[in-house]
């Protein structure tokens, strides 16, 4: 049964299924702040309800890491329009990221459960307000919350939550601990090692990551995955310089590619896309 682990003082993790979705609270004087809310008004309900567990303070920040269906579909539970009334804040792309790809997602859930489609037609996708460019900083009463995108990863609007006096950072999907990293038709295969060699260098000692699916982790898995996502790159690099055609570049890297094949059609397709200008 799932549980809130305080996996730094004043920080929870809770994993929940389908999908291994971590979501976090920061705990402050304030209030809480939550990041993520899952994939729909029932699961976000969830959280609302586990939330009773960590006492009576409201939530007063939402923050989504970045504006996949599983991290955002729960929103409206908790934003201004509803009973919190909570500013939910998200990168600065996030809203069209929404309209360009999760809108379509949300169509195909309901699509492919036909009659079980309620709890994906009651979904209301609802975009941060407060949007984040490279940096903000959320006072939550006795400590302060760091808001920081620094780069293009697992998609162009990846927002890492650094909880400095507890030594946490929240990594959203930019780390995976549960699976391989998810490249996607959003994803940016050749930007994802730059932005993880920034937050390695911003690591502070000890310091905990919590993955968007999966345990939290520390600096010395980080650097394993920021290894595989580098090799990722390189290689489509090189495959595309060598003027293999892309669908052969799974076949050509053969044992070289650092995760199954059936994990990289997206990177490829997106790395080739990209060195073609």
């Amino acid at each position: 049964m799932a549980a809130w682990d305080e996996v730094a003082d004043g920080v929870f993790q809770r994993r929940y299924q389908p999908l291994d979705v971590s979501v976090c609270v920061v705990r402050g004087t304030g209030g809480l702040l939550v990041a993520d809310t899952r994939s729909s008004h029932r699961q976000a309900d969830e959280i609302r309800a586990d939330l009773r567990e960590l006492g009576t303070l409201p939530v007063r920040w939402v923050v989504n890491t970045h504006a996949h269906f599983d991290h955002t579909f729960g929103n409206a539970r908790f934003g201004p329009a509803s009973d919190l009334g909570a500013p939910i804040y998200g990168h600065e792309r996030v809203p069209a990221h929404l309209n360009t790809y999760e809108r379509e997602v949300l169509a195909e859930l309901i699509a492919e459960a036909g009659g079980l489609a309620g709890e994906w037609r009651e979904v209301v996708i609802t975009p941060p307000t407060v949007l984040v460019g490279a940096a903000m900083t959320v006072d939550l009463g006795g400590r302060a919350v760091e808001l920081r995108y620094l780069g293009r990863g697992h998609t162009d609007n990846d927002l890492l939550v650094h909880v400095p006096d507890a030594g946490a950072w929240l990594a959203g999907d930019l780390v995976e601990e549960s699976g391989a990293p998810a490249y996607g038709p959003d994803s940016f295969p050749l930007d994802w090692p730059a932005t993880i060699t920034r937050l390695r260098a911003a690591l502070g000692e000890g310091d905990v990551l919590v993955p968007g699916h999966g345990a939290a982790v520390g600096a010395a898995f980080v650097a394993a995955q920021h290894e595989q996502l580098a090799t990722v790159a390189a290689l489509i690099t090189e495959l595309h310089a060598a003027r293999v055609p892309q669908d052969r570049a799974l076949a050509e890297g053969g044992g070289r590619w650092p995760f199954p094949a059936s994990h990289l059609a997206e990177a490829v397709r997106n790395g080739y896309a990209q060195l073609a200008g």
